[in-house]
């Protein structure tokens, strides 16, 4: 396969991520990067050995070499650049949250024509574990699927010596905090494991900014929630019950489970160097009996790494990357209904469109 010739736009953290990824892969040619803060973008030109340094997003998207661009900057720079992006004929890899709203990801979607556009909340899809969850709903183990939950709490932790970046907390900057930081992940890889096959219907749900005590931990001016909680229920009646949380009075946790009707499974998104899948299964001789379906470790380069691989097969074979846009539509419409009942206590219903 000829390798895709990309550029990055956004040479923080997760575009350095990004470029060590495409330098790792055979796949991918990085032929030139961009940020607004030039010195970050040579900074990582050096160190892949990229000839071409733009100063701005708008300015690598004239470059007629660049068949694919990643946007790794915060969603509310994202929409406008992706909307050149498509319109001048690149591909598009979005970081997460694709969006800041529904409205703003069926843009998208009305460019795109025949270009193809992956969103960066599948990356932890590309874990072996996961594709082994993913396969084994597949094959109906576990019967008709009832609840499907994720709990992640993180807790309080000493003062930093720095606040983590304005955006991560910001409505404005980036549609809200922690649901959108994360949610968009756990969303994302519940529905992806189930086939894409739920369709949400009716969410309510709560959220809390940071506690008090904490407040000089943020970013002054930080307006976006630290933890959440919510259910969905879906069309078929299954549920998934959802809570994130951050700078919390509370223990560490990070599970995630996919109940069924005959079975079900206890499993960890996230790279660890240990850790297994269990499964549950209903007899009739013996009761709920279990397993370790899969133990082993992963690493958070295999996410990267396969993230744009996906997305240059996708580009040079014409199938669907791991989410698309019509996929990350239903997650940021359970995010915007999340954070509408959030505010006005009610439960929210979600367009079929």
């Amino acid at each position: 396969m000829t390798p895709l010739k990309l550029g990055i736009i956004g040479c923080g953290t997760i575009g350095a991520a990004h470029a060590e990824a495409a330098a790792a892969s055979d796949q991918i040619e990085l032929v030139a990067v961009a940020d607004v803060q030039r010195a970050l973008a040579e900074k990582i030109a050096a160190a892949r050995k990229v000839e071409t340094v733009y100063n701005s997003g708008a300015e690598l998207l004239t470059d007629t070499r660049v068949e694919a661009v990643v946007l790794a900057l915060p969603a509310s720079f994202r929409i406008e650049l992706g909307l050149q992006a498509l319109r001048s004929g690149k591909h598009l890899l979005t970081e997460k949250p694709v969006a800041r709203s529904a409205d703003e990801v069926r843009q998208l979607i009305s460019v795109r024509g025949d270009r193809v556009a992956a969103c960066c909340s599948s990356r932890f899809h590309f874990l072996e574990s996961n594709r082994i969850v993913a396969d084994w709903i597949a094959q109906g183990k576990l019967g008709p699927l009832r609840v499907l939950r994720c709990r992640a709490i993180h807790p309080a932790t000493p003062a930093p010596d720095t606040h983590p970046p304005a955006w991560r907390l910001s409505r404005e900057l980036n549609g809200g905090g922690i649901l959108v930081n994360w949610g968009c992940y756990d969303l994302d890889y519940l529905l992806g494991i189930s086939g894409w096959r739920l369709r949400p219907q009716t969410v309510l749900a709560q959220s809390w900014r940071v506690p008090s005590i904490f407040a000089d931990t943020v970013a002054p001016g930080s307006d976006g929630e630290t933890h959440i909680a919510g259910l969905v229920r879906c069309e078929d009646g299954a549920v998934l019950t959802y809570e994130r949380g951050e700078y919390a009075a509370a223990q560490a946790e990070a599970s995630w489970e996919v109940i069924g009707e005959t079975g079900s499974l206890r499993l960890r998104m996230t790279p660890a160097p240990e850790k297994e899948i269990l499964q549950f299964e209903a007899t009739r001789a013996e009761g709920t009996v279990s397993r370790t379906l899969w133990s082993g470790s992963d690493s958070y380069s295999d996410i990267h790494r396969g993230l744009l691989e996906d997305f240059a097969t996708a580009v040079r074979t014409g199938r669907p990357p791991q989410t698309t846009l019509e996929q990350a539509l239903v997650v940021q419409q359970i995010t915007d209904a999340m954070y509408r009942s959030a505010e006005t206590g009610e439960a929210v219903e979600i367009s079929a469109t």
